[in-house]
């Protein structure tokens, strides 16, 4: 892997790595990083999902490299932690320069008011002892509610230029740092806002590793999706009523309760035909008042530095309002589905007593976008753990705009590409295998027998099943679960029938249960999203991951199904393009959780029947590790047992 970074840096042409657990990625990708920015004098920008990578990377990898590389480069390679905006205190706020941002409908219970002063009031004394101003310094972490009121956005700030601290900032010194850095660790989110917003928050860099590539396509996403609501329009206009004329501000407000009207009416889901008529009114009216608010706002100009954050943050409002509803009226001029830039839906938020509509806009690919703005811009090096799904880079190379490795030849067999792309960037895929003989340390289980899941929760003999395998392990079980509402239905029924402890995502913060999980090889872990990708214990204490079902995604979600159709409709096969890629994906990642040691063995128990017996299946088993398999239960038990009792390998 090292050769492979070092000469696709050389040649310009990207790189895609699969490397599992243990083979030491980070080391492979950052000492010809750490080389290339010293020999280039330009800076190499590392790139992960989670904040636990970037932790290890700048407190544990990195610092050990400088150490160890000095000596052979001349001097100690530098190194540096981006965030956003948003992820740092905020001074100028903390010292009340800046209003408070609208309440949520919870702060007007008295107990949440002062929940929330007491967590401020913990933040003005962090402030006095902290040296970065990083949110994730701050332990125990406070909420979201509390954190808003002690940070703004990039279109918040006032510049370092206009702002009375702005000497102090914390953000502007880590961009600072950053800026003189060989190597600078950021997230996705960044790298997102960096190449597809023309908004250079990041340094000047020719190459960009992207860690824990898998995820880059949900997170770009994320970056790219706009919502709209009536709240968010009516608080744009109580910050416009500070500045203008309250008629002025009114207009807007008016408009944002027309629309929360309209939305009420209107069918929820993914729109296809185009707004609904009074929709797409309520649009007009609230981008014109919108427009009168800006108007009326006036032009920058000379002004205190109250007067200047009053008016950074009421645009910001204003401008999110503004520029998402002129892109849902822009959504539809495209006639053909398969041919729009981006998908349009209404969903809901909040808890069932007050559940508040919201139009919600996110492009249909992200491939192009991925595809002309970072990959046409610079070296990319994208590794993963999981990136091969099926046995091919090609699933996910799709999804990132690059196409397929190598282009289908016109020749007697295979189909000719009927589109020639000859400006299909350049790049290659690379496996470097793992270090764990996957077949002598893992089963993998296969509940043929079991029936089909359902849409009513477990049946009951899917609880059965569960309550043997775990019985057989003696505990020491991740339950991986598609939702919530399975975790918490198994959680509850095999209490009463279990000897052994099984703790539930929700009871406890997430970390905190996969502690007590890690400490006591008996006790059981039940959760599902964040648990599939989040956990890390190896030895004894995880011995057996079990998967509910193959976790598509939901078939009415908006997003998927568009992405699905317009495969569709170019001739390709979207079930197997978007929905069994996204299961693809989980499972391996889910699978993962089992061997994070060399010593480590255990099974992976998928219940589903369908990884078996549909024509995926194999698309999905050849996405996972090469596990031993089977689908008798009486061999998986015995196992299991072995096991238990022994501590020992398991063996056929």
């Amino acid at each position: 892997m090292v050769h492979a970074v070092r000469d696709a840096l050389r040649s310009g042409e990207h790189l895609a790595v699969q490397a599992g657990t243990g083979t030491g990625k980070s080391l492979a990708y950052l000492v010809p990083s750490i080389r290339h920015a010293i020999e280039r004098d330009t800076t190499v920008v590392v790139s992960t999902a989670t904040i636990a990578l970037q932790r290890q990377l700048v407190d544990r990898d990195l610092p050990r490299l400088a150490e160890a590389l000095a000596p052979v480069l001349g001097r100690a390679p530098t190194f540096a932690i981006l965030k956003g905006r948003r992820n740092y205190l905020c001074l100028h706020r903390l010292d009340g320069g800046a209003d408070a941002p609208e309440p949520d409908d919870q702060l007007f219970d008295p107990f949440a008011v002062s929940a929330l002063g007491r967590q401020v009031k913990r933040m003005h004394e962090w402030a006095a002892k902290t040296d970065t101003g990083d949110r994730d310094e701050l332990v125990p972490g406070v909420p979201d509610s509390a954190w808003r009121q002690v940070s703004v956005s990039a279109r918040e700030c006032l510049g370092v230029s206009r702002c009375p601290v702005g000497t102090d900032c914390f953000a502007e010194r880590a961009r600072h740092e950053a800026g003189r850095a060989d190597v600078v660790v950021t997230n996705h989110a960044l790298l997102a806002i960096d190449a597809l917003e023309n908004r250079a928050v990041l340094p000047e860099h020719d190459v960009v590793v992207v860690d824990e590539a898998h995820d880059l396509v949900d997170r770009v996403t994320g970056v790219a999706t706009a919502e709209l609501s009536a709240g968010l329009v009516s608080a744009a206009a109580r910050r416009c009523g500070r500045l203008v004329d309250q008629a002025i501000a009114d207009r807007l407000a008016e408009a944002g309760d027309g629309l929360g009207m309209v939305l009420t009416d209107a069918p929820l889901g993914r729109w296809e035909r185009g707004l609904p008529p009074p929709v797409k009114g309520a649009l007009v009216t609230v981008l014109d008042a919108g427009a009168s608010c800006r108007t009326a706002i006036g032009s920058e100009r000379r002004e205190d530095p109250a007067q200047a954050t009053a008016r950074k943050l009421a645009l910001a409002l204003l401008d999110e309002v503004t520029e998402t509803s002129a892109r849902l009226l822009k959504a539809f001029d495209e006639e053909d589905p398969a041919k729009r830039y981006d998908v349009v839906w209404l969903g809901e938020q909040g808890p069932d007593s007050s559940r508040t509509r919201a139009l919600r806009v996110a492009p249909l690919s992200v491939g192009g976008l991925l595809r002309e703005r970072l990959f046409g811009q610079r070296t990319v090096v994208l590794t993963s753990a999981t990136l091969a799904l099926g046995g091919s880079f090609d699933a996910l190379a799709r999804q990132w705009g690059l196409g397929p490795e190598k282009p289908t030849e016109p020749d007697n067999t295979e189909e000719p590409d009927p589109i020639p792309d000859p400006e299909r960037p350049r790049w290659s895929g690379l496996d470097v295998g793992s270090p764990f003989q996957h077949q002598r340390a893992g089963i993998l289980y296969v509940a043929k027998r079991l029936p089909t899941p359902g849409r009513d929760g477990l049946p009951p003999a899917y609880l059965d099943e569960i309550a043997e395998l775990v019985t057989a392990a003696g505990g020491g079980t991740l339950g991986l679960f598609s939702s919530m509402r399975a975790a918490k239905q198994a959680t509850e029924a095999l209490r009463p029938r279990l000897e052994q402890p099984i703790l539930c995502q929700g009871d406890d913060a997430t970390g905190l249960l996969v502690t007590r999980f890690a400490e006591d090889d008996a006790t059981c872990l039940f959760g599902t999203l964040s648990l599939w990708q989040g956990v890390d214990v190896p030895g004894r204490s995880l011995r057996l991951v079990l998967i509910d079902r193959i976790p598509f995604p939901r078939p009415d979600d908006p997003l998927v199904s568009a992405r699905q159709r317009a495969v569709d409709a170019r001739g390709g096969n979207g079930f197997l393009t978007v929905s069994a890629t996204h299961a693809a994906l989980l499972l391996a990642q889910g699978a993962g959780r089992l061997l994070r040691g060399m010593d480590d063995r255990g099974v992976v128990a998928v219940l589903d029947p369908r990884l078996a017996t549909a024509r995926y299946g194999g698309f999905l088993r050849a996405s996972l590790p090469p596990f031993w398999p089977t689908t008798d239960p009486e061999v998986v038990r015995a196992a299991l047992r072995r096991l238990a009792s022994a501590g020992a390998g398991i063996t056929r």
